[in-house]
Order: C-alpha cells, then structure tokens, then sequence
C-alpha cells in the first residue's frame, strides 16, 4: 500500500514548486507508484509538490462539489493555481466579461478554501496590447472572494506587452506578470505584482530531471532571489531592475508543457535545491 502520508514537501524560503494538472497517462510509468489507482492521483501529487495548476478550469466550469473534493484530497499548506476560463480570455473586448468573470468567481472556487492560490489569466497570442480594454479589464477583477484574498496573474504572449506602459498598467491594479523561459511568446522578468509567477517551459525529454542539473541551480537561485524581494539579473528584461530591494515574496515556479513526463521530476528536483 502507498504510503501518501509520509514526507509531505513544504514550501521553502515562501517558493512553491509545482506542475500542470494530476491526471496524464504517462506519469504512471514515471511518476505515481506502480498499483496507485487513478482516484488518489491528486493525493498523491499534491504529497509531492507544493503547487498545482489546475488547466480543466481553462475550458469549462466545475462544480462547487468538485472543488470540495480537491480541497479534501490535499493536505495542509498545499496550493492550486487556477487558470481562468477560455470564455473570458479569448472574448474579442476584455472590458466586456464582467458577467463572466462574476460567473467564475462565484461559480464554486471558494470551495478550495485555503488550497486558493493565484488564478492565471492567459491572454491568446494574437491579442495585441490594449491599454484601455486591458485598464477596464484588470478594475473588474475582484480582490476578495468570501473573505479569502485574490491573486491575480497575467500571461501575455503578444510582443505588444513588452513595453513599459504596460509595466505600469499592471502594477498600477497589484497584478503579477507570468515569466516564461519558452521562446514562443515573450520573456521578460520584471516585477509588477507582490507575488512570482514562472511557468518553465522548456523540458527535455533526455534529461531525467527535465533540465540539466546546473539549469536546475540556477533556477533555485532565481527563485531564492525573487523571494529575498530581489529581481535576477540574468533574466530579459523591459526595464532596469529596480535597486531598492522590495518586501519578501511568495514564489510559484511550475513546470509545464514540453517533456510533460519530466515534468514532476524538474519539479521535485528544484524542491531539493531550495
């Protein structure tokens, strides 16, 4: 019998590691121990790492009673990251989903109670930078949900975004900006909410640990870095980093996409680092 219990990772330093989703079939040669049923997958994940974000939420909605049983299946001090639905990101005007934000809002995520972490608005490729639908947007976010705190996270992937307007335009609302190591879509690390959000896309499927050990060091030194209130100055960046140092920072590093199957291990391998 597996033992979920034993070892549970805390965060270290205020950084949390984590991965995309539970439930990808080759995990089970890699990742979940032989004879683990599918139904005590996320048990078992959420023992492993300190985050998860959650992409189901990106296509449709869930009911309350789901986001209960999550909440149920994961212990203490663990967070799930939440990506906003595809209704709301993909519509042709932001300024525009006011209802529908509300809809997500309120449509059951209370439910993960303390498990809540960043919800994660990833905005599609061809959306150009709008300052004026984008300022509209941003104020229809709600910064409470029944007394819990709401973090807000935006993923650009137009290199429309890469100017300083829009740095101000996001500090201005307290919102966090994704840094990507992908090639695809821009990469830039400057700061602009009170919180870290790195979605790490670039695995590799001959590498055990998904990157290489010294990429791996260097990331848990960036990760120590932002948590320290300080700004890694081997990362691109839109402008220079502020030379104040800045308050202690909660840090989320996931490993998404590319070599997925690596994924947990790149995961657990920067936890050890930390």
């Amino acid at each position: 019998m597996v033992d979920l219990l034993s070892d549970i990772p805390q965060p270290k330093h205020g950084i949390r590691t984590g991965i995309g989703g539970w439930v990808f079939v080759p995990w089970r040669d890699n990742f979940y121990p032989k004879g683990l049923v599918q139904r005590r997958e996320l048990e078992f994940a959420s023992r492993q790492v300190t985050a998860i974000e959650i992409n189901g939420t990106f296509y449709g909605p869930q009911k309350p009673a789901t986001f209960a049983r999550w909440r149920s299946e994961t212990p203490d001090g663990f967070l799930f990251a939440l990506k906003a639905p595809k209704q709301i990101v993909e519509s042709r005007q932001l300024a525009g989903t006011g209802a529908r934000i509300e809809g997500f809002i309120h449509g059951g995520i209370a439910e993960l109670g303390d498990r809540l972490g960043p919800l994660l608005w990833q905005l599609a490729p061809r959306r150009a930078f709008d300052r004026d639908d984008l300022a509209a947007f941003l104020d229809l976010l709600p910064r409470t949900l029944d007394g819990l705190p709401l973090r807000h996270v935006l993923e650009v992937r137009n290199p429309a975004f890469m100017c300083a307007e829009y740095l101000a335009l996001a500090r201005e609302h307290g919102v966090a900006t994704v840094f990507t190591d992908s090639p695809a879509y821009p990469s830039f690390a400057d700061v602009t909410g009170d919180f870290v959000y790195a979605r790490l896309m670039h695995s590799r499927e001959d590498v055990a640990t998904g990157y290489p050990d010294a990429e791996l060091d260097a990331w848990a030194q960036r990760a120590r870095t932002w948590a320290a209130g300080k700004e890694p100055a081997d990362l691109p960046r839109i402008e220079p980093a502020a030379k104040d140092k800045a308050s202690p920072r909660e840090v989320f590093v996931f490993f998404i996409g590319a070599a997925k199957a690596r994924n947990p291990a790149a995961a657990m391998a920067l936890q050890q680092r930390l």
